[in-house]
Parts: C-alpha cells; sequence; structure tokens
C-alpha cells in the first residue's frame, strides 16, 4: 500500500486518539483523587495536561530552549517539594484547573478593553472577512459571554474545591466541566442561529471549517517567517 493512501488516515488517527486521550485522564485524574494517590506518580498525572500544553507552546516558540529550560526547572521544584504537596492532596489538580480557566478568561477578557478587538469579532473576520455592525456587536456580546462564563468556572471550581469534599469538585472538575462547555457552545449556536440568520443559517460547520483553516494559515505564515529570520 503506497504512503499516499495512508497519509489522508492520519489527521483521523489522530483526532481519535485525542478524542480517547480526552476521554481517559479524566477517569485518570478522578480515580487518583479520591484514592488520595500521591507522590511521584500522582504528580506526574497532575501534572500531565499542562506540561504537554507548555511543551507544544515553547516548541512553536521563537524561544524554545528558553521555555523548555524553564518548563524543566518549574517541574523538577515541583517534583523536589512533594513532601510539601503530598500534605495538600489535590492542590496541583486544582491549581492546574484553576490556572488554565483564567488564561482562558483572561484571553477573552483583555480584547475588551477599549482599543481592543474583541476576540469573538476577530474569529467572525477570520471566518467571513469584512462583518455588519450588527454581527460585530453581537460578536462583542458573545466575548463577553465567554468571559464571564470562564470566569464563573474559576469561582465555582475555587469555592468548590476550599469548602466542598474533594471527590466533589473533582467530579465537577473531570465530569462536568467538558458537557458544560459544550452545553455553552449548543447555546450560543442557537442564539447565534436566531439573531444573525442571514450570516449563518446552516451553516455552522462551514463557518467552523472555515476559521480552523484561517488559524492553520496564519499559523504556518508565523512559522514561516521565523524559519526566514
Amino acid at each position: 500500500m503506497s504512503e499516499s493512501k495512508l497519509t489522508p488516515r492520519t489527521p483521523v488517527l489522530r483526532w481519535v486518539g485525542f478524542a480517547l486521550l480526552l476521554l481517559a485522564f479524566p477517569v485518570l485524574a478522578h480515580y487518583m483523587i479520591v484514592t488520595s494517590q500521591t507522590g511521584p506518580l500522582g504528580a506526574a498525572v497532575a501534572l500531565l495536561p499542562v506540561t504537554v500544553m507548555s511543551i507544544v507552546f515553547a516548541w512553536k516558540s521563537a524561544h524554545t530552549w528558553i521555555w523548555l529550560t524553564l518548563i524543566g526547572a518549574v517541574l523538577a521544584t515541583i517534583f523536589a517539594n512533594l513532601h510539601w504537596l503530598d500534605q495538600r492532596h489535590g492542590m496541583l489538580y486544582w491549581l492546574q484547573e484553576a490556572s488554565f480557566q483564567s488564561l482562558l478568561f483572561i484571553t477573552f477578557a483583555r480584547t475588551l478593553f477599549a482599543g481592543r478587538k474583541p476576540l469573538c469579532t476577530e474569529f467572525a473576520e477570520m471566518a467571513h472577512g469584512e462583518i455588519s455592525p450588527k454581527h460585530a456587536h453581537y460578536a462583542m456580546q458573545i466575548t463577553w459571554a465567554w468571559s464571564a462564563f470562564f470566569g464563573a468556572m474559576v469561582l465555582i471550581s475555587t469555592l468548590l474545591f476550599f469548602f466542598t469534599p474533594l471527590p466533589v469538585w473533582s467530579v465537577f472538575s473531570n465530569f462536568l466541566y467538558l458537557p458544560l462547555v459544550l452545553l455553552m457552545l449548543t447555546v450560543e449556536l442557537l442564539v447565534r442561529r436566531k439573531r444573525l440568520p442571514e450570516m449563518y443559517g446552516n451553516r455552522f460547520w462551514e463557518s467552523f471549517k472555515i476559521s480552523w483553516n484561517s488559524v492553520r494559515n496564519k499559523r504556518a505564515d508565523n512559522e514561516t517567517r521565523r524559519s526566514d529570520a
């Protein structure tokens, strides 16, 4: 079988693997939390997602080795102080989730300051080019909505972690968060179709593909400029 026939399967296998990891990790993390697994194994599981994302970011950065060195130093510091973290079981999991949610909140909210373009407006322009004032106003409102959503996730997660039993927080973090994100996406899609029927209609997946391809093309252009520099 030729290589050309195998190549189209690669993205599918990659997405399948990613989906399986997305489903398996919450189960593993919840098991580690409710069974009070500590030590190096517990820390490794807790740090896996943020470590992978950090390495991917570092690999695409112009200062790869600086970032990788910094990541290595942070991980070494954490593992050198496991005795302290073992007495605060679950802290690594909460810090990781709170940091990730806070980053998403900041990513959306910072674009709402005066003089900045709301993030959802930028997404809409990547998908459709120039947009109408009505569409721009709606995109700004959705940016506010996502900012509020991620801010609420940080607040709820923090309150559950500090004021309820750890397994309760774990259920919210590992099994309810992603369904809530999907619910938010579904509600936003229904509202969008009602508010902007002339723009979207039944073309949601087409718009998504355009936006995704725009992001990939922009990333490829940035990598090309970096390699030419």
